[in-house]
């Protein structure tokens, strides 16, 4: 049965790649259109539909995603959206389900040139690319970040392990850009989210992918970071995250 399944991973994982590619590529010059024409808000309602899309090119893959939100979401206050990390194929998800609020990545630099679509989207649309070769630079542009999302109610999503679990078991969290967020977005709320499974699309690499997989994204209870010390707020943000996290 499991040589069956691999042999079938590798025509849909062409398929998924095919869509994935045409999404990407389509929706590239829609975004440079609404964000020319008509600003923020539209380019933002293209960037939505993308997400929503390329959700279906892990359908193909037999992928089940799975959403569990039990909290209410404070609105009207900046957002930082702290995750585990496992895979590339987090962001689609994280994007779309969680839209209304209006999630930005701090991603590494490289993401901001030669993806279609993507690197259009984190170099226009309000993310932050950071050269993990520069702390000056990567310091800098994080703060910045953090003025912006204070500015403008949105979210920001950061994954304090840095690079992806290769295993679905939770690396050391970092402390420093998430600090940095804190201190420049004073009146926000940590949103911490745990992702299960996503690691098992990509435990043979990125071809061919697996299938069936049944990933899940868990949002756990909004805090404050007002509501207690630095050091207590980044302990129990980890521990929550990590105590959610199923191998």
């Amino acid at each position: 049965m499991q040589i069956l399944k691999k042999i079938i991973s590798y025509p849909l994982s062409v398929l998924h790649y095919l869509i994935f590619g045409f999404f990407i590529s389509l929706f590239h010059p829609i975004q440079w259109f609404t964000l020319k024409f008509f600003g923020y808000s539209a380019h933002k309602k293209s960037v939505d539909y993308l997400n929503y899309f390329l959700l279906w090119s892990l359908y193909v893959l037999g992928t089940k995603i799975e959403f569990v939100n039990t909290h209410k979401i404070p609105k009207n206050v900046p957002l930082i959206i702290v995750s585990n990390h496992q895979s590339a194929n987090e962001i689609s998800p994280i994007s779309w389900y969680l839209r209304d609020t209006h999630p930005k990545f701090v991603s590494k630099i490289e993401l901001g040139s030669g993806i279609p679509s993507v690197s259009f989207n984190l170099k226009h649309g309000g993310s932050v690319l950071i050269d993990r070769n520069d702390p000056r630079q990567a310091l800098s542009e994080l703060a910045k970040f953090g003025k912006s999302l204070e500015k403008n109610n949105w979210s920001g999503v950061i994954f304090p392990e840095g690079t992806r679990s290769k295993t679905g078991e939770p690396k050391r969290f970092s402390e420093n850009g998430l600090k940095l967020l804190v201190k420049y977005a004073p009146s926000a709320y940590i949103l911490p989210l745990t992702i299960n499974n996503s690691w098992k699309l990509v435990a043979n690499g990125s071809f061919p992918l697996g299938l069936g997989v049944k990933m899940k994204l868990e949002v756990h209870e909004p805090i404050a970071v007002n509501s207690m010390s630095f050091e207590d707020l980044f302990q129990k943000v980890e521990k929550t995250i990590k105590n959610s996290v199923t191998l």
